[in-house]
């Protein structure tokens, strides 16, 4: 009994420690081309700064950012884009979940010629876990996030998680 109960107790130690944090997770799949904004720093923003939704339209729908236009990922078309932001030297931040999608979104605004361009640190996830607010698509403040998937879930803390 002694014996399993330390197996038990090993086990555990190991994958609690084996799980991936924020930055292990956004560095295995991210290449840093775009630098990140935190959520501490867009919330207190002085600036104007347009925000781009890279999740697809049924996330958003549930959830996003106030202001935020969503661009979609598998969908994204830099050129329907262009005409809506003319200015390239606007500063645009984008989001997703939690900053992958976001990344390679933004990486294409960059090398459109978009100058000033940012990928949101954790994306929606984090703003919520900090308590920022969202709204759905009818403007209305929401506490629904939608997940993405089940497995993805796990790294929203605070909200009510969607993901069908």
């Amino acid at each position: 009994m002694r014996i399993l109960i330390i197996y038990i107790v090993c086990l555990f130690s190991f994958f609690s420690f084996s799980q991936e944090n924020l930055s292990e997770l956004l560095g295995k799949y991210n290449s840093n081309q775009v630098p990140y904004i935190s959520v501490d720093q867009l919330s207190i923003q002085k600036t104007e700064v347009i925000l781009l939704d890279a999740r697809e339209p049924k996330e958003y729908a549930v959830s996003h950012l106030k202001n935020a236009l969503c661009v979609g990922y598998e969908n994204f078309d830099i050129e329907v884009l262009k005409n809506q932001i003319p200015n390239k030297q606007q500063e645009i931040v984008v989001y997703c979940s939690l900053g992958i999608r976001s990344e390679v979104v933004a990486s294409k605004l960059k090398k459109a010629g978009y100058a000033n361009v940012k990928n949101l640190y954790g994306g929606i996830f984090e703003w919520k876990n900090k308590n920022g607010s969202v709204v759905n698509a009818q403007d209305k403040e929401t506490d629904s996030i939608h997940t993405f998937s089940k497995k993805w879930s796990k790294w929203l803390n605070n909200g009510i998680k969607i993901h069908e």
